[in-house]
């Protein structure tokens, strides 16, 4: 059986709903049964933000996310409000261009930094990260993340949302 509580994280304007909503569609895509839930401040921009996601190959009968498996933080306050909930052994990824870590296997990819000099835009640092989550997670496959990308970002946006997914799943993938 296979269920995982996930727990994507930053401030308004990074995209974190956007991932959270691909990431669940890509999973949808693999055949799995998936809930959602999405929290964010007042705030357009610059506020609090999370998206809570279960994945699951079994009906989910519970849609809250109480301790999760995993947790994305793509700004330092993120990091500080969630770390406590993550599960003893659960997996933290960060941005490390924006957050700080002294955590022990703390896993870091400089997303915004990467999406800035590679693809020549910050704004899709949300896709360097869901690339590089997916490819040190494999939880859902390479191919249905495309999909959902194609399916979600806004049109005209698609190739550049793909190219910065695959530079953060390379990135998982050299190790």
């Amino acid at each position: 059986m296979m269920r995982k509580e996930l727990r994507f994280s930053g401030f308004g304007g990074q995209g974190v709903i956007l991932m959270g909503h691909i990431h669940g569609k890509a999973a949808v895509f693999d055949g799995m049964n998936v809930t959602l839930t999405q929290s964010y401040g007042p705030e357009a921009r610059g506020g609090a933000c999370s998206v809570d996601i279960i994945v699951s190959d079994r009906e989910i009968h519970y849609p809250e996310v109480r301790r999760p498996d995993i947790l994305i933080a793509m700004s330092q306050p993120a990091l500080k409000t969630y770390l406590p909930s993550l599960a003893e052994d659960g997996l933290l990824v960060i941005d490390s261009s924006l957050v700080e870590c002294t955590r022990e296997g703390c896993s870091r990819i400089p997303a915004t930094e990467l999406a800035e000099k590679v693809i020549g835009t910050r704004i899709v640092s949300n896709m360097v990260m869901l690339g590089y989550f997916t490819g040190v997670t494999a939880m859902v496959s390479e191919g249905a993340v495309k999909n959902a990308i194609s399916a979600r970002v806004p049109k005209g946006t698609e190739e550049k949302n793909i190219k910065a997914f695959e530079l953060g799943y390379g990135k998982a993938r050299e190790g």
